[in-house]
């Protein structure tokens, strides 16, 4: 039987801030996005902060309102991101396969090692304390799914252990939204059909999940009954990559096709270097749409071939947004990303006729990637952005940090 641990930082970009600042500790606390980019919503908070019902997500109004006499510091991921790696290099003393799922979680796959899963657990919560002045909550478990449950269950700096025995016991109880990849969306639909718990999902008979939600219905049902097989992804195999997108929250609304125009071609600018940037290219782009009353919708469509270039990534999206969207309410915010991806160099079919302009649009956006990579990302910008102050200062691939995030087998 494997022995998986699945490895939480407790309010990581709060911890870290009190590692650098020990006075944070003594107040309630905050990592927050700015305001003034409206982007003014918690990342993290501290343990005084989260009594206060301070909650990750909401927006700073809010969590001042619940907390008054909250402290709130901006976001440096570069130092998040250190701390991440420190904690995978301490992760590499107990097992080699560690899959990332985000910069403060890990599964590690400990089978076969001479320590038993809740002894390593426990060493590794003493020594995040010790070597770094962070904490975890570990969930030991025989599968990736009932492991990051547990490290789920208590918190801060605990271990959960999860059995083939006590699964039933532990896990049934539970929400059925505490289940790995069970949105909002997909509770509600669970709802409908009055599964509420993980084991009312557990006890349906499959094919009606089946029935209420495809492939998706089967995973669940697995999930639930503790059938999960997926594999801990060891850090140095490369994981597919399934897309590359950016979003972003603009400065100000966006208020007609105009203004959208210019949004999607900064964002589509950022997701075709990305590509090239990993010598890829791909056939399906995705819009997604965010109104000012938060409501939020997703639309994608297949091209008629793989592509790279920005031009051809942002005609597709604003098709989809003018064909989808009829202006009822300005926007907050956009995004966009390229699916279906595979390399460059890969097997394509050639036609008779070389097509002379698209390559040549290739060779002009490798010539303004190479002039920004050598002066700066707003040493050479499009025309039409040139007289937008607030779209035209938004730069999707160098201010919106890009995390690894690990990849989940089903």
């Amino acid at each position: 039987m494997r022995t998986i641990l699945h490895s939480d930082l407790n309010n990581f970009y709060a911890s870290v801030e009190c590692v650098y600042r020990p006075e944070l500790k003594a107040v309630p606390m905050a990592v927050c996005g700015d305001p003034q980019a409206r982007h003014g919503i918690v990342l993290a908070k501290n343990m005084l902060a989260k009594r206060a019902g301070v909650q990750t997500g909401e927006a700073v109004w809010q969590a001042r309102q619940k907390c008054p006499g909250l402290v709130t510091v901006p976001p440096n991921h570069d130092l998040y991101l250190r701390f991440s790696r420190m904690m995978r290099q301490i992760y590499a003393d107990y097992a080699w396969r560690i899959e990332p799922f985000g910069l403060d979680e890990a599964w590690l796959d400990v089978t076969g090692h001479a320590m038993e899963g809740r002894a390593i657990a426990d060493e590794l919560r003493l020594r995040a304390r010790e070597e770094l002045g962070v904490t975890l909550s570990v969930g030991v478990s025989f599968n990736k799914v009932f492991a990051k449950l547990g490290s789920d269950m208590k918190k801060p700096d605990a271990t959960t252990v999860i059995t083939p025995e006590n699964f039933r016991q532990r896990v049934w109880p539970l929400p059925a939204g505490e289940l790995l990849f069970v949105g909002p969306a997909t509770r509600r639909r669970l709802a409908a059909r009055n599964l509420r718990t993980i084991g009312d999902i557990a006890r349906c008979p499959v094919e009606s999940l089946a029935s209420a939600l495809g492939k998706n219905g089967e995973m669940l049902w697995r999930f639930a009954n503790g059938l999960d097989r997926s594999p801990v992804m060891a850090l140095d195999e490369s994981a597919a990559v399934k897309s590359v997108g950016n979003s972003t929250t603009t400065p100000r609304d966006i208020r007609d096709e105009r203004d959208a125009r210019m949004v999607l071609m900064v964002l589509s600018e950022s997701v075709a270097e990305r590509l090239r940037a990993q010598g890829l290219r791909g056939r399906v782009v995705c819009l997604s749409v965010r109104d000012v009353q938060l409501r939020c919708f997703t639309v994608q469509r297949r091209l008629a071939r793989d592509t790279a270039l920005a031009s051809e990534i942002c005609g597709c999206a604003q098709a989809l947004l003018r064909e989808h969207y009829r202006w009822e309410r300005p926007l907050r915010s956009l995004g966009v990303s390229v699916s279906a991806l595979r390399s460059e160099d890969g097997d394509t079919q050639l036609t008779m006729f070389p097509d002379a302009p698209r390559e040549r649009q290739y060779e002009l956006e490798h010539a303004v990637e190479d002039i920004r990579r050598r002066f700066g990302h707003f040493s050479i910008q499009r025309a039409s952005l040139i007289g937008s102050r607030e779209f035209g200062a938004i730069n999707p691939r160098d201010d919106h940090a890009i995390h690894p995030v690990g990849r989940y087998e089903r």
